[in-house]
């Protein structure tokens, strides 16, 4: 009997070992999870958010004018406003913040300034603003702006009544956007502003936007390839009092303008007057009347100059219908600009266009 007992408590012990090893390897953590543990392969919302349009930040606008990002919001319409160069007049206030600053003849050998803002939207004081001209309206409205100005020559006001125009005049409907400095003596004392002037434009029923031309523009950073080097020039237009001066700051990559041998300044924040690309162009001009009022030519084209980055570079310039003056290069491509302000500068073609602009001469760039 005791040798039958024994196998039997073998048996036993194997089969409780065996239920053992069962249990412990239940004790396992399970390949799955509770369902209420186990994170989703789907992505969820109060988790991973999706991204959506608004949420992701919104691209940097550049102005087609300067080819530089835009520092608030969307670009609004462009204002051109013609501002007075006689002597009394200097120096003028918000002619640092102009994306576009064109000099062209008026009459009697005084040259006029037309400013186009468009990105520098709270520019506090322009000025002083003087009266308008045929072909001043053809070069406002070219970039798509409100002209603004103070009266204007016969020819002016008939194009601008026939044509309904959208401008702002401050001998007429648009005299309260407009104030006179105290400081200054009439006519060189007018001044307006851009949040007057913009105010002015809506309450007129005129468009707050419209398409702009704009330029092509270059990496900043690259060299020129073309031309010949010219670290400075001087334009004369017709009086000696109107002698303009630039100057190449290899620093700044930006041409200084002088006015008669003096800084030309901007009154509003003493900055320099200055411009990443200076355009001379050459057109017919025909006097009118006794007073000496012009007839220019600014569709037909011509000779040109184009300096950028201490160079100068030598073309023609053209303009197509209902579109701005641009550089073509000799080989009929039109030259890229560089990022910046530019100015353009009108001179007569007689009795050369090559009479009124002087540069040091340079070897030619290989």
């Amino acid at each position: 009997m005791p040798l039958n007992r024994y196998p039997s408590r073998m048996i036993s012990v194997i089969l409780l070992a065996a239920l053992m090893l069962s249990a412990c390897g239940s004790e396992k953590p399970a390949p799955e999870a509770a369902p209420t543990a186990m994170p989703t392969l789907s992505p969820l919302p109060s988790t991973i958010p999706e991204p959506s349009p608004t949420a992701e930040p919104a691209a940097q606008q550049v102005s087609g004018l300067t080819g530089l990002p835009v520092q608030e919001g969307s670009l609004p319409r462009p204002l051109a406003v013609m501002i007075n160069n006689a002597p009394a007049a200097r120096p003028q206030s918000g002619v640092s913040e102009a994306d576009i600053l064109y000099e062209v003849l008026a009459e009697g050998g005084i040259t006029r300034i037309i400013g186009i803002f468009q990105s520098h939207t709270g520019v506090v004081k322009i000025g002083p603003i003087r009266s308008i001209r045929p072909y001043l309206i053809d070069i406002g409205e070219s970039y798509g702006g409100v002209t603004v100005h103070a009266g204007g020559s016969p020819a002016a006001y008939a194009i601008l009544q026939r044509q309904k125009k959208e401008d702002m005049d401050e001998i007429g409907k648009a005299g309260a956007y407009f104030w006179r400095d105290k400081e200054r003596k009439a006519p060189h004392n007018l001044y307006s502003n851009a949040a007057k002037l913009r105010e002015g434009a809506a309450k007129l029923g005129y468009a707050g936007s419209v398409a702009v031309p704009g330029y092509q523009f270059t990496d900043p950073d690259f060299l020129p390839t073309e031309g010949e080097a010219a670290a400075e020039l001087n334009v004369n237009f017709l009086l000696k009092s109107y002698t303009v001066g630039y100057k190449y700051d290899a620093q700044r990559r930006t041409y200084l303008r002088s006015v008669n041998g003096k800084p030309h300044l901007d009154l509003n924040n003493n900055n320099p007057v200055e411009a990443a690309n200076v355009m001379v162009i050459g057109a017919d001009h025909k006097v009118l009347d006794d007073v000496g009022r012009l007839q220019i030519d600014v569709e037909l084209g011509g000779e040109a100059l184009l300096f950028q980055r201490g160079t100068v570079l030598k073309g023609k310039w053209a303009r197509n219908p209902g579109d701005i003056i641009r550089f073509v290069k000799a080989d009929g491509t039109e030259a890229l600009m560089y990022p910046g302000v530019t100015h353009i500068l009108i001179v007569p073609n007689s009795p050369s266009f090559s009479s009124h602009v002087e540069y040091p001469v340079s070897p030619s760039r290989d």
